[in-house]
Formats: C-alpha cells, sequence, structure tokens
C-alpha cells in the first residue's frame, strides 16, 4: 500500500499548482490524472491560445502556463498518469484510492471532468477521419493548407485566428446560424482576414475523399441545395461533454454536475475538498487564477485539520 497526505485528482493547471503549494507545506502528495500527459484543458485543447487572466502575465499561452506549472510540480508529487480514479473508501481517518494507496485527504481538481469532443455527425472511413481533428496542437501540421473550422463558440474562433495568423492557412469557419457565441472582437478580428472565409448558416450532409482532398457538401439552413467545398484538414469544435458524474458515486454532493464546497473547499464528506472548475459556490467565477487561490485555501485547511496543534505560516514569504 502506497502511503501519502493527500491525493490530488487532475493534474490540469489548477491542480499542477495545488501539488507545488502542498510540497510548501511539507504535504507528501500523488496527482492522479486520466490523460497520459498533465496539462489539461490549456494543454490538450488550447495549448497555442494567449491567456490573459492568469496573475502576473498580461498574456501567456496554454502551453507555456502549463510548461511553467508541470516545472514547478516536477520533483514535488508523485504522477499517476493514464489513471481514471474509479474507487475512493473511506476507512477511519484516511482513505483508499482504487485498492493501492491510502492518504489523509483528497483534493478533487478535475475541471468539469473528463471531456470527451462532440463528433462531426456524419459517416466517415478510416482515411476520412485521419483528417478529421478534434484538437489543435501543432500550427505546423495544417501550414500551407486549406482548412475547415465547424463551430460557433471561441474554441472554434480561436483555433481559426491562430491557423489564420500564424500558419499560412486558408481557412473556412462554418456554423449553422449567423450569430457565433465567442467573443465579438475575434469574429471582427477573423473578417479582417483575408484568408479566411465565414460560411453561415450551414450543415455539414456529406464528405467523401476525392482527389486527395475532403469533399464536404454544405447544406444552408432553410433551403435544400447542397453546395460542395474542398478541404485538406477538417477541424471538428462542436464542444466537450464533460462528466463528474463519477463523484456522485462517491457520495459527494452535486449542482447541476459541479461539486458543492463550503469557504474551506470542503465537500459534505469531511476529508474530501473540491477546487476549481470542479467546485461550486455562490458567486463562483470559471477562471484558472480563482483556481489558484482555492487550491491555497484548501490545503491550508487540511494543514489546520491534521496538525491542529501547528502554527501555520501562511505567507510565501515567510514559508
Amino acid at each position: 500500500m502506497k502511503k501519502f497526505d493527500i491525493a490530488i485528482i487532475g493534474a490540469g493547471p489548477v491542480g499542477l499548482f495545488c501539488a507545488n503549494f502542498a510540497h510548501l507545506h511539507g504535504l507528501t502528495s500523488i496527482t492522479f490524472d486520466s490523460l497520459k500527459e498533465v496539462g489539461g484543458q490549456p494543454q490538450f485543447l488550447y495549448p497555442n491560445k494567449k491567456i490573459s487572466d492568469i496573475p502576473v502575465f498580461d498574456q501567456i499561452t496554454g502551453f507555456d502556463l502549463i510548461s511553467r506549472l508541470k516545472k514547478s510540480a516536477t520533483g514535488k508529487t508523485t504522477f499517476s498518469l493514464n489513471h481514471r480514479v474509479t474507487s475512493i473508501e473511506q476507512e477511519e481517518d484516511k482513505f483508499l484510492i482504487d485498492g493501492d494507496f491510502e492518504v489523509k485527504s483528497v483534493i478533487i481538481a478535475t475541471g468539469t471532468g473528463s471531456f470527451k469532443p462532440k463528433k462531426l455527425p456524419l459517416k466517415m472511413d478510416e482515411a476520412i477521419e485521419k483528417r478529421v481533428h478534434y484538437f489543435v496542437q501543432d500550427l505546423a501540421k495544417y501550414a500551407g493548407q486549406t482548412v475547415a473550422v465547424f463551430g460557433g463558440g471561441d474554441s472554434a474562433l480561436d483555433w481559426a485566428l491562430e491557423l489564420a495568423e500564424e500558419s499560412n492557412t486558408q481557412v473556412k469557419l462554418i456554423h449553422r446560424r449567423n450569430e457565433f457565441r465567442g467573443l465579438e472582437s475575434s469574429i471582427q478580428q477573423l473578417k479582417s482576414l483575408k484568408n479566411v472565409e465565414i460560411l453561415t448558416p450551414y450543415l455539414p450532409k456529406t464528405i467523401t475523399l476525392r482527389n486527395n482532398q475532403l469533399e464536404v457538401g454544405l447544406k444552408q439552413m432553410g433551403e435544400t441545395d447542397i453546395i460542395k467545398r474542398h478541404f485538406d484538414q477538417i477541424i471538428v469544435a462542436y464542444g466537450f461533454r464533460a462528466d463528474n458524474s463519477i463523484a456522485r458515486k462517491w457520495g459527494i454532493n452535486l449542482t447541476n454536475g459541479q461539486i458543492d464546497v463550503t469557504r474551506e473547499m470542503a465537500t459534505n464528506i469531511p476529508g474530501i475538498y473540491a477546487i476549481g472548475d470542479s467546485a461550486t459556490y455562490p458567486g463562483r467565477v470559471p477562471v484558472i487564477g480563482l483556481g489558484f487561490g482555492e487550491a491555497q485555501i484548501a490545503i491550508t485547511a487540511i494543514m489546520r485539520s491534521l496538525f491542529p496543534e501547528k502554527t501555520l505560516t501562511i505567507h510565501s514569504t515567510s514559508i
């Protein structure tokens, strides 16, 4: 049985920061993640996006943010990656995780939960599927090509902008409505670029591979005719199905898929805490920077619970 002071479930930005802060207080930790790499959504969904709401940084890409957090956490926590936690059992003053790990407290930092992309709803063979993507990590892969981006939210707009501005790509942004759900500033920026064409309101109806290109049949909403367009690659940004429901299996109270917590980030089960976008309380704002503060609150609460006799050093300048 491997023993640690705390288990952190989720190795996204908030989980990584939490592991580092736990180490500052002398806590041993193990950090789990169902993905094979750390980083969560910034690493896998928007590594090239410039994030503007991280304290200290005017702007930082998702990739750079995760690189810095990973460097800070390396050597300060034990990582168990490609490991989806399925069982948390409480025994007196400790928790058993998946029957192999014994910890004194648990911090859930899974964000909105495990996420799976909503697929392009067309029948495709293997050759076509190789050209249909749901994540954008390497912009160079699309350089000089004609790429269709399907979707109308911030992810679709961000990926379209990144491709158009940084990889000399011809971008076709296709959405089933005339109105987009993303930032108006992003829409106006896309409209100003000569290598971007916006096609609305269209739905994809057919897809074939012809002359080494994807031929997609697009149907305009309210019309019967189908137009054919040709692309080298397709990026689908229809969103992701997030899932935190396994927490309910562990007896944790949820509201609309998020975990209810107190001011100390404690759940209804003593010893289990939730931070970041996995947690909910009145007035919470879903930004990464807030999750960093919640990690500090949870670790401080754990220290007070585990070591009530100890005088805590709260400020980092005196740790």
